[in-house]
């Protein structure tokens, strides 16, 4: 079976972990597929939602952190973030936006495909785009959100940059992306995969944003395996960046690297995935540490913060 190139998850900065759980899960029917700590500062929770199966393509994750002040997004990173539902549930998701009190565009098009925009509660940028089908359902979990409206993962993410050629060269030569249309100033690639499976760039002057909460830290990208990890950072390599060494996060392989036009790229394995550690049907419901911070679990546990769910 060809392994899918695409975006593997995407990872941001938010505020309050309660408040982003209640976003994610209860507002947009995310399942919260791992509870965990941010690796590089245990003291913080690393929270994963994804579609209910768990898939590469489908988490958006995030580093809370509650005293955080909010962020600016400019030129040089992702600046949307764009989930993909089913076709024809423009009605249901403007009523239940509407119901969740959660302020929102009209429906507007974004290359072809109905969509519409709102924020998450520290100001990230979301889109709904209403393409393809839903897909079967393959867990126990019960989300706010039925099947046939249920977000399936990522359709794309957009990064805003001063020009597009070194970062098209990454997408088309080290990910798998194909430059497919323009429209304006925004330019779309991408691959065939299912979910996660397109990048925008948007070009535009210099805006220098201000870090913070409800701005994302990084975009990854699928590796098979790492074997596929190590040819993907040789090329990387070839380009006269500079990426890391090989990164164990347990539930994945990482490689991370500044990108030409300054966005934060990491790349990806497929697995062990986030079932390695966890039975499937109770993912996300307990706090897991990859072995080497078990040891600190009473620690950890002690420092961070409440999260009632």
């Amino acid at each position: 079976m060809k392994h899918e190139k695409g975006i593997h998850h995407i990872s941001v900065l938010a505020g309050n972990p309660a408040e982003n759980y209640n976003f994610y899960v209860n507002k947009l029917g995310m399942r919260l597929v791992k509870r965990s700590v941010n690796q590089d500062d245990p003291s913080t929770y690393h929270l994963f939602y994804g579609n209910e199966a768990a898939q590469p393509g489908s988490s958006i994750t995030f580093f809370p952190w509650p005293r955080a002040h909010k962020g600016n997004p400019g030129t040089g990173e992702s600046v949307n973030v764009a989930f993909k539902v089913p076709e024809g549930s423009e009605e249901f998701w403007l009523k239940r936006l509407k119901d969740q009190d959660i302020e929102h565009s009209d429906i507007f098009d974004v290359f072809g495909n109905p969509s519409m925009r709102f924020q998450d509660p520290d100001g990230l940028e979301l889109d709904l785009i209403f393409v393809g089908d839903a897909k079967d359902k393959v867990s126990e979990f019960k989300s706010t959100v039925s099947v046939d409206h249920a977000i399936q993962g990522f359709w794309s993410t957009r990064l805003k940059l001063i020009d597009v050629e070194g970062t098209a060269g990454v997408l088309e030569d080290i990910f798998g992306f194909k430059e497919k249309e323009s429209s304006g100033n925004q330019t779309r690639f991408e691959t065939e995969a299912n979910i996660g499976g397109n990048v925008i760039i948007e070009t535009g002057e210099e805006a220098p944003g201000k870090g913070g909460r409800g701005i994302v830290h990084h975009v990854a990208f699928r590796a098979k395996d790492v074997e596929d990890l190590q040819t993907m950072r040789e090329k990387v390599l070839s380009k006269g960046l500079q990426p890391t060494q090989v990164i164990d996060r347990h539930w994945f392989n990482s490689v991370y690297f500044k990108e030409p036009g300054g966005v934060l790229f990491e790349i990806a394995t497929d697995g062990p995935g986030y079932d390695s550690d966890e039975d499937f049907e109770h993912l996300g419901e307990k706090l897991v540490l990859p072995p080497w911070l078990e040891p600190r679990r009473t620690i950890i546990e002690n420092t961070l913060p409440t999260l009632d769910i």
